[in-house]
């Protein structure tokens, strides 16, 4: 007979023969006090250098309050699916604030970022059963899972190469509907997407955009609309992607464009109709940070400044990092327990939360610490980070590796 148990049991020593074991760590955050956290049943006290949530908004104030209220004016779920019972104005409010954000005629939210590619990918194929997709070979996971529920036909061109997306491009007949598929930063590198020459692409053969802007999206472009806005090409988009939980501090994710195109995957995606809708808690919250950081620039502007920072003391410190553009910061280390045991140290020793970013999040041999700058990390913060990575190196005798931009 089959031992079920047996083949759990292996796939557990298999990840584990290959380093990339993984134990989750236990912080507690405590509101108002960004961006500490307490570690372990001690409760020690440590800071916070890997967080998605850059700009603290998960404790600002008015997003905390708004969410508070919620409750009491709501409850706590949203009672049922958009169709039964779940279409509460909040959210209604929430789709229009996202719109508006940028500067499209509707969008779409989902239960988080994951589903909103999964499912808007997935449907897409169904609505227009010919499709190709076009995908960058580094998109996240939930892109690679729409594609390939999706079942459409897909090319994978190599990680920002604009010649090996065009060689693919031509491949295709140009009265075929194309989808060409990219992140406008990715989360691992940083490294920002050619979006302008991307469009021209789309142009040039006839293929719709769909960028994932969940990186991006309340740090960077007028009002925090992201990098596709900043760089002047949001209007050549035409699906835009993002999440509510990283920037805006909360939880969900969201498409936004035309109109049909909207409706259409409204109707159509099982990942939005048969799922409960967010509650009011949630997308009030999310509704009451989108139209702050619309009209503040204060928290994006000392995020800058802080990651300027950061960046000038791990250089003047030795430390090699991968460059970009962008707000994260990865040290390539290259060795799956040397990464892990990195992280523990610091944290152990230096009271500092990086966690060791492994396969399969990123490939073998560019195995790294991530860490992420937000405004609340203060000068005394930044130079405890750049010793403590200095000691950790020196005692594990990890020199971080040189990989080269793409």
């Amino acid at each position: 007979m089959f031992d079920y148990n047996a083949a759990f049991e292996k796939q557990v020593e298999q990840i584990k023969a290959e380093g990339r074991y993984r134990n989750f760590v236990g912080l507690q955050r405590e509101a108002g006090n960004f961006p500490m956290a307490f570690w372990g049943t001690l409760k020690k006290q440590v800071v916070m250098w890997c967080i998605n949530d850059y700009l603290g908004m998960s404790q600002h104030p008015k997003v905390i309050e708004s969410a508070a209220q919620a409750i009491l004016n709501n409850g706590v779920g949203s009672g049922g699916t958009r169709n039964i019972g779940g279409n509460n104005r909040a959210i209604v409010e929430l789709e229009q604030e996202i719109a508006d954000l940028h500067h499209k005629e509707e969008a779409l939210v989902f239960t988080s970022g994951y589903v909103s590619n999964d499912a808007s990918l997935t449907t897409l194929s169904k609505i227009m059963p010919d499709l190709i997709y076009f995908s960058d070979e580094s998109n996240h996971a939930s892109m690679i899972a729409g594609l390939r529920n999706s079942r459409a036909e897909k090319h994978i061109y190599r990680h920002l190469d604009l010649v090996h997306l065009e060689q693919l491009l031509k491949s295709v007949d140009i009265n075929k509907p194309k989808m060409i598929v990219f992140e406008s930063a990715y989360s691992m590198d940083g490294l920002i997407s050619p979006i302008g020459e991307i469009c021209e692409l789309a142009k040039k053969y006839n293929a719709m955009t769909y960028i994932d802007e969940v990186h991006s999206v309340g740090l960077y472009g007028n009002r925090g609309a992201g990098i596709a806005n900043m760089l002047g090409f949001e209007d050549k988009i035409d699906i835009i992607q993002g999440t509510l939980a990283k920037a805006y501090g909360v939880i969900g994710g969201y498409i936004a464009g035309k109109s049909s195109l909207i409706d259409a995957i409204r109707l159509t995606a099982s990942g939005f109709i048969f799922t409960t809708s967010l509650p009011p808690a949630i997308t009030d919250a999310a509704r009451v940070s989108i139209r702050y950081l619309k009209d503040s620039s204060t928290e994006r502007e000392r995020h800058q400044s802080v990651i300027s920072k950061v960046k000038k003391s791990l250089k003047m410190a030795g430390i090699q990092v991968l460059e970009n553009q962008s707000h994260i910061i990865p040290i390539i280390i290259g060795d799956p327990e040397l990464a892990r045991k990195a992280s523990q140290l610091l944290i152990e020793k230096h009271n500092i939360f990086v966690q060791h970013i492994n396969f399969p999040t990123v490939p073998r041999g560019t195995e790294r610490l991530r860490i992420t700058p937000t405004p609340g990390h203060t000068q005394e913060m930044i130079v405890n980070l750049t010793n403590a990575l200095v000691s950790v190196f020196e005692e594990l005798g990890i020199k971080p590796k040189v990989i080269e931009a793409a």
